[in-house]
Formats: structure tokens, C-alpha cells, sequence
């Protein structure tokens, strides 16, 4: 496939590419985010000091997304992995969708739901783009190839869906069957993985007690 960015991947992944939809903004836009701050620490751009984030280079990358990214965390004191994961998400993810706009891998078109509500419907131009990234992910994470011979960012982009739950992608059956190998797989994914499923499961929790209160409230 053409050479993409982790965050460009991503989005690709998070997509429901039979229905043009990509459920659930906010978790993709946590995927996405959490790839680009992954980008930029595998290219050298980003340091870990006990969990925190600090520009490590100020050299641009040429990748308009991670350089908007990687401008941010400059501007900003350092923070912590779950900060920069949370912070602009949904700037990045729309950079994202209009990076691959731009690039002629996907259509974008704007409705309106009932004719009130804003409806983004992203289109994949080509499916087996899309198809060839999630059986390279599958693979990643069932096998046959050796966890040693996964690509780094194949690694990261495995390690960074299975700690949102991506099920579109990794079944829970097989994240369940292939822990041991998950865990060498997130040991690549780099310090994002376990932040990012930490800000997941902190989403998950505030929707189950506000569906619970709303619930309750008769």
C-alpha cells in the first residue's frame, strides 16, 4: 500500500467502510490522535521522561498532521501521555479525514440527519487498501509471523486498536486468545498503548454512568 502516516492508517482502520460511516468520533478520534503522538515518537520527535511528553526535535517532518501535532506539544508545557492524547483530538481526526481527502484515498461528503443535524460520510475510493491494512493488522496479532517479525509500525498500529476494543478490526475472541502476544506486540507500540487504553476505559466509564443516571432518571 502507499506509504501513510500511523494516524492516516488509523482513521483507515476505525472506518466502516460498507456503510461510510466511522462510528464513534470520539474513540476514532482517540485512536487517531494517539497514532500521531506514536508517529512522531518512533520518528525521534518526542521524548518519555517517566510518562511525560517533551518535543525532542523541532525538525519538521513533512507530514502536515504530525507537524500541527508535534507544533502543539512545543507550544504547550509538558503533560502526559493521556493530555496529549485527549487535547484537539477532534482537530486531529478532521486534519486526518482532510489529509486523505487531499490525497485522493477517500471522498468526504457533508449531510445533514433529519436535515438538522451535521452527518460526515467518508467514502474509501479504494476498499482494498483498506482490506490489505486490517488482514496486516490481523496478522500482527493472530500470527503466523513471529511477533519479532512484525513491522514496528504494524506493532504500534495493533497494539493501539486492541487498547480501544476495535472490534471492526480484532475480533475480542482473538484479543482474549492472544494476550502473550499482545503484550509483545504493545511493548513496541510505545508509551501511547497504555495510555490510550487508560483514556478508553475512562470514556467507557463516563458513558456507562451517564447512561445509568439517564436511566435512573426515569
Amino acid at each position: 500500500m502507499r506509504e501513510l502516516s500511523l494516524p492516516a492508517q488509523a482513521y483507515l482502520l476505525a472506518l466502516n467502510v460498507e456503510r461510510h460511516r466511522l462510528p464513534d468520533r470520539q474513540r476514532a478520534g482517540y485512536l487517531v490522535r494517539a497514532a500521531a503522538l506514536t508517529d512522531l515518537l518512533t520518528r525521534g520527535r518526542l521524548t518519555d521522561d517517566d510518562g511525560v511528553v517533551s518535543p525532542a526535535a523541532a525538525a519538521p517532518t513533512g507530514d502536515v498532521v504530525l507537524d500541527d501535532v508535534l507544533a502543539q506539544i512545543a507550544e504547550q508545557r509538558p503533560a502526559k501521555w493521556k493530555t496529549w492524547i485527549r487535547r484537539d483530538f477532534r482537530g486531529t481526526l478532521a486534519a486526518v479525514e482532510a489529509q486523505l481527502e487531499a490525497a485522493g484515498i477517500i471522498r468526504v461528503d457533508h449531510t445533514r440527519v433529519l436535515g438538522l443535524f451535521p452527518s460526515v460520510r467518508p467514502t474509501v475510493l479504494d476498499t482494498s487498501l483498506v482490506e490489505k491494512l486490517r488482514a496486516r493488522i490481523v496478522e500482527a496479532v493472530c500470527g503466523p509471523k513471529s511477533v519479532h517479525d512484525v513491522s514496528s509500525a504494524d506493532a504500534a498500529l495493533a497494539s493501539l486498536v486492541t487498547a480501544i476494543e476495535l472490534n471492526s478490526v480484532v475480533s475480542g475472541r482473538d484479543r482474549r486468545h492472544n494476550r502473550d502476544r499482545l503484550d509483545a506486540l504493545a511493548s513496541q507500540g510505545g508509551a501511547t498503548v497504555p495510555a490510550l487504553r487508560k483514556v478508553f476505559r475512562d470514556l467507557r466509564a463516563v458513558r456507562a454512568s451517564a447512561a445509568s443516571s439517564g436511566g435512573s432518571g426515569g
